[in-house]
């Protein structure tokens, strides 16, 4: 029996900024070789915890929760299990959730997730939960206080729900049906996220915003994947990046201080903290992070 990590929601009583990651469980033994000597690195870092997404598909999302063991009983560090309805059955949820407890990890991110790939017009029955809050609501009943639950936000609204004050009522009924604090998808202009905070915070909500932060290494690999997920790339990124976007050590150097200065100015107007969506790499989130550290 390894040492019980704490909750999400404790190490917030504590610290009024955290800095955690993000991982996803990889598609093969050798890529899960090599998270493993990723994590070790990243855990250097001493982050707050690591989260791990739910892989679409049998086998990866086994290997989440054995991510998550191996980050709290190989590094002493809170995990983060993200949980999906999608592909779950009401059923198959209860008995995750029971593996997850067993497993001693007390931290979960509950999602509505996206229809896999290979099948993009799966739809809920009345066997599965079809939102998110149905999937809070659920957790909290059956658990009581076991879990930290946390939720996704979307500063620019979701993409099947571009209107924004509606999207917040969304994310209120996840929080009044059992989740404790929210990590935002990620954006590239903080006028967005502290605009989404201020919705949040008419409605009465008082619970922590983390900001999702993705660094630019990349820039038409994350142009394609914004148009997927509703995320807008502002005018001032597209004019930095678009016309280096060929040259790798370009994109990476500009990436690095773009984002270097995101998290600055996020910290310095009161966000409590940076959740990294790390694409299973330790450089540059090394870099970023140290160059942030002394805000934290």
């Amino acid at each position: 029996m390894h040492t019980v990590m704490k909750k999400v929601t404790e190490i917030f009583k504590n610290k009024e900024k955290t800095f955690s990651f993000e991982l996803f469980p990889p598609k093969t033994d050798e890529g899960y070789q090599k998270l493993l000597k990723t994590i070790e690195s990243l855990s250097s870092l001493g982050p707050d915890f690591i989260s791990c997404t739910y892989g679409a598909g049998g086998g990866r999302r086994d290997k989440t929760l054995d991510i998550v063991e191996h980050i709290e009983k190989e590094h002493q560090i809170s995990g983060v299990a993200h949980l999906t309805c999608v592909l779950n059955t009401k059923s198959e949820i209860q008995n995750i959730l029971e593996d997850i407890k067993q497993r001693d990890i007390q931290n979960i991110l509950a999602l509505r997730g996206d229809p896999p790939k290979d099948d993009l017009n799966w739809q809920p029955t009345e066997n599965n939960f079809k939102y998110a809050y149905e999937l809070c609501d659920f957790t909290r009943r059956q658990h009581q206080d076991h879990f930290a639950i946390g939720v996704a936000g979307f500063p620019e609204g979701h993409v099947l729900c571009p209107d924004k004050n509606l999207d917040t009522q969304y994310l209120k009924k996840k929080l009044d049906s059992g989740a404790d604090y929210i990590i935002t998808q990620l954006f590239f202009d903080n006028k967005d996220y502290f605009d989404y905070v201020k919705r949040l915070r008419n409605l009465g909500i008082k619970n922590r915003i983390i900001p999702g932060i993705l660094p630019i290494t990349d820039y038409r690999g994350i142009s394609r994947f914004c148009k997927t997920c509703g995320t807008s790339i502002p005018k001032k990124v597209d004019e930095i990046f678009d016309p280096i976007a060929e040259d790798k050590d370009a994109v990476l150097e500009k990436g690095i201080h773009f984002c270097v200065n995101q998290c600055q100015d996020l910290i310095n107007q009161g966000a409590p903290g940076i959740h990294f969506y790390t694409l299973n790499k330790f450089h540059p989130i090394d870099e970023i992070f140290n160059k942030i550290k002394p805000l934290l």
